[in-house]
């Protein structure tokens, strides 16, 4: 919403002077402004411009954890060993999160 910093503020006296009628209607007024949109329903008809993907499948060949690597106890990624800063209790940490 804008706001027009240089119009005139209303002090103290001005806000308790306001009749319950004008703040009832500007309650009604916003209320009725506001849309109800399931995103997800947007978001169906969204598409990226010139590309059809709809035939196109992802491969992506994922290899397990080697020897060199460990699996962060706190972010969950998977480092290899000179990312590792300490291990708390037996649960490593990497330089990023330590």
């Amino acid at each position: 919403m804008a706001t027009d910093y240089d119009a005139p503020r209303k002090n103290e006296d001005d806000v308790s002077e306001d009749s319950i009628e004008e703040l009832k209607s500007r309650r009604v007024d916003k209320s009725s402004s506001s849309v109800d949109v399931d995103e997800t329903e947007h978001a169906e008809g969204f598409e990226l411009p010139g590309a059809d993907l709809s035939g196109e499948e992802l491969s992506v060949r994922v290899l397990p954890r080697q020897e060199d690597e460990f699996t962060c106890s706190r972010c969950f990624l998977v480092h290899h060993r000179s990312q590792l800063a300490e291990e708390d209790g037996g649960l490593p940490f990497c330089r990023d999160c330590a």
